[in-house]
């Protein structure tokens, strides 16, 4: 199974069910991940996690 299609039937689960309040807990979530794996071994790294 593709990740391609993993999104698109996460999307019709919304749609479906109109749980349209989680896409911006999603986007939230994704965004921190990313910052996460972005600043890993950097020298601000200290400074990212004092944020949490």
């Amino acid at each position: 199974m593709s990740k391609i299609s993993i999104l698109k039937e996460f999307w019709e689960f919304i749609k479906f069910h109109k749980k349209f309040w989680m896409i911006p807990i999603l986007v939230i979530l994704l965004l921190i991940g990313l910052l996460i794996f972005l600043t890993e071994g950097s020298a601000i790294t200290p400074f990212i996690y004092t944020l949490f």
